[in-house]
């Protein structure tokens, strides 16, 4: 049986009439001259402030044009939707705007400061339901609650009127841009914001390359392309929650492959350095979906000097209790962290002497975890330690095993590191 292939393509006047039908809801937010990228990657980079939105991202552009363009009979009823949080936010805003009742399913490892500012937003119209590991977990259980109730399954990416809705950015950025943009940087996750800018960028600006990002860990969009028809991912990553599915829209894959010109993936160490950045260079928080662009310079930062790029920042709602993840994943990416498991002799002055003789004058332990609970002659530690740069590691190697304490280097053993880290 041969696959359906949708003809839906987002025209400009589709795109447009979205524009209007959200503007008493929706932020225009700044294309801004970012200082460092541009000094970095010797380019002028221009960052799309959607982190800056009500709802802090830019689900709300197409939340909203679905709902309202919903019956009068179907808004009446309510509406579903599956969400990993950005998109969540979008609806409940929409739904307490309008006064329509809405029931949204999220992962269970949806981080907290999500979960409560779909609370927020949604007030008394939107009812929260917490189910399974991943969004796809979520968007099987809001189906089966679709049928049963005979509501409206709001989409969080694959659907005309939420591709419409997402592609307002791109009219704003065209709009907002002083020169012709030579390479536009779009997130993807399920696909629904890089089709329906896409479509505005090959009608306005056809000359302007543009590259969707996805992180390393959940390459959906890439593998289908690559394979030349979507397929769905056996395990994912979900540390980038905004853009992590196992499987992209099928509307979506049928533009995206037509219109990207290139997708690329982002490890998400990269992506967890370019979060620290950001805060501390520029003040600007952002979620990991949301530094996903800026991230994929280092990729094209040939091709992209003396261009004029723009990143679209896609969305600020992150965890503050994610800090300690973001940092030391920041870290093993930038090659500056590293475990062991050191064996250290049972006698006094053993610890004294590792941190004298075997650790560098700049190395931090920043992890230890020592056992006494057995007979041999050396017991074993897990020891985390930092260094200054990526070339302290080999002198460190070397002197813990000139002074016998070297047990097992566990960076590059995952198994064995996820499980005793």
């Amino acid at each position: 049986m041969n696959p359906i292939i949708s003809t839906y393509k987002p025209t400009l006047s589709a795109i447009e009439q979205a524009a209007k039908t959200i503007s008493n809801v929706v932020t225009e937010t700044p294309l801004q001259h970012n200082i460092n990228a541009s000094n970095t990657y010797n380019s002028n980079v221009y960052l799309k402030r959607e982190d800056l939105q009500l709802v802090r991202s830019y689900k709300i552009r197409g939340a909203y044009n679905k709902i309202s363009s919903l019956s009068d009979e179907e808004q009446e009823r309510g509406i579903v939707c599956a969400s990993a949080g950005n998109h969540a936010q979008g609806v409940a805003f929409s739904c307490n705007k309008l006064q329509i009742k809405g029931t949204i399913f999220m992962p269970v490892p949806t981080p907290n400061q999500k979960v409560e500012q779909v609370r927020m937003f949604g007030g008394e119209y939107c009812d929260i339901q917490l189910v399974g590991d991943t969004f796809d977990d979520a968007q099987k259980a809001a189906k089966e609650f679709e049928r049963k109730n005979k509501l409206s399954f709001v989409h969080p990416f694959d659907d005309e009127k939420v591709i419409e809705g997402q592609g307002t950015i791109g009219l704003e950025v065209f709009k907002q841009a002083k020169e012709p943009i030579d390479y536009i940087f779009i997130p993807v996750g399920g696909g629904g914001l890089a089709s329906g800018l896409s479509a505005v960028f090959k009608q306005l600006s056809p000359n302007t390359k543009i590259i969707g990002v996805e992180p390393e860990g959940a390459p959906s969009m890439s593998t289908s392309i690559r394979n030349g028809k979507n397929t769905t991912l056996s395990q994912i990553e979900q540390f980038v929650d905004g853009a992590a599915v196992k499987r992209v829209g099928e509307l979506t894959f049928d533009i995206c492959k037509e219109l990207l010109d290139d997708m690329i993936t982002v490890p998400e160490g990269k992506v967890c350095q370019t979060i620290l950045d950001l805060y501390t260079k520029d003040a600007i928080v952002v979620e990991p979906a949301g530094a996903l662009t800026l991230a994929a310079l280092e990729s094209y930062k040939e091709e992209i000097k003396g261009k004029n790029i723009v990143c679209i920042v896609s969305g600020s709602n992150n965890d503050i209790t994610r800090t300690s993840e973001i940092k030391e994943r920041a870290l093993l990416y930038e090659n500056l962290k590293h475990y062991f498991i050191v064996r250290f002799p049972q006698r006094a002055g053993a610890l004294k002497e590792f941190v004298a003789e075997v650790l560098g004058p700049n190395d931090d332990i920043t992890h230890f975890e020592y056992s006494k609970k057995h007979s041999r002659e050396k017991g074993p530690a897990i020891v985390g330690i930092v260094l200054k740069q990526p070339s302290d590691l080999e002198p460190l190697i070397t002197r813990m095993k000139e002074l016998n304490f070297y047990g097992d280097y566990l960076n590059p053993k995952p198994d064995l590191f996820q499980f005793l880290i």
